[in-house]
């Protein structure tokens, strides 16, 4: 009966401290209301977690939509908890920039200076567009051309734009109270090498999303990745696998457990 009652001990134990990390991989997205517009905002300890980039699968074909990357994940024996879009992409869902998988450089940095369409510039060609990055280190977000110059090791990296929040400054081309608002997504680094996540659900312009990663979410530097109808987030605890009414996404970020 002794053993019996130990073991019961034991166990009890197990689950109790099982029970922090359920709760905090449930915790990870959350809502967030920052000047009167909704967010949902997910926050990631990047040493503690296994977050990737996925851009195609097994087939050679872009996944496209988060439940085709949860099915491929599940595959493995593994489970996706978590995903967003990874920035701009083209027609073919191809990256429009820099793209590095797994240490291999999928996609060259893009330099390249687009010419006006309508009268505006495309937010990717947007200055300072800039690099996400994992490295050795953890997270960064750099301006491109400092990226390209200083090279930094990265097992996965994605170039968008434009950039939001630079060395803890907002990026100077924004406007306030610009009427070009949209449903956003960004990722930035904070305090202590955090990763947060941010998704619009209100429609915003970029002066104000700057604002969020800054003032609300204390992040330093903070990247824009897309607008409009290509936001997307894919959260089974939320209820959340969202679709891209441009027909699918390019590169995702995902979390893998």
């Amino acid at each position: 009966m002794t053993y019996l009652k130990h073991g019961l001990l034991a166990l009890a134990l197990m689950l109790a401290a099982l029970l922090p990390l359920r709760q905090a991989q449930a915790e990870q997205c959350g809502q967030e209301t920052f000047d009167e517009a909704k967010y949902v905002v997910c926050t990631l300890e990047v040493g503690k977690v296994d977050l990737r980039l996925f851009w195609k699968g097994a087939d050679g074909e872009p996944y496209r939509a988060f439940s085709s990357l949860a099915e491929a994940v599940r595959a493995e024996g593994r489970k996706l908890t978590f995903a967003v879009n990874a920035g701009m992409y083209r027609a073919d869902f191809s990256p429009m920039g820099l793209y590095v998988e797994n240490g291999r450089e999928l996609k060259p940095a893009n330099m390249a200076a687009a010419e006006r369409a309508a009268g505006q510039v495309p937010n990717f060609y947007k200055k300072p567009n800039g690099v996400f990055f994992l490295g050795e280190t953890g997270a960064g977000i750099l301006p491109t051309e400092a990226f390209v110059k200083l090279a930094p090791k990265a097992r996965f990296a994605t170039q968008s734009g434009p950039l939001l929040v630079i060395a803890n400054k907002l990026n100077p081309i924004f406007i306030i109270g610009s009427m070009d608002r949209t449903r956003r997504s960004g990722v930035g680094v904070c305090e202590n090498g955090t990763v947060r996540f941010a998704i619009s659900e209100d429609t915003v312009n970029f002066h104000d999303f700057a604002r969020l990663f800054r003032d609300r979410l204390q992040c330093a530097d903070a990247l824009f990745l897309d607008g409009g109808r290509g936001v997307g987030l894919y959260n089974p605890a939320m209820g959340r696998t969202d679709w891209s009414w441009h027909g699918g996404y390019g590169p995702i970020f995902g979390l893998v457990e």
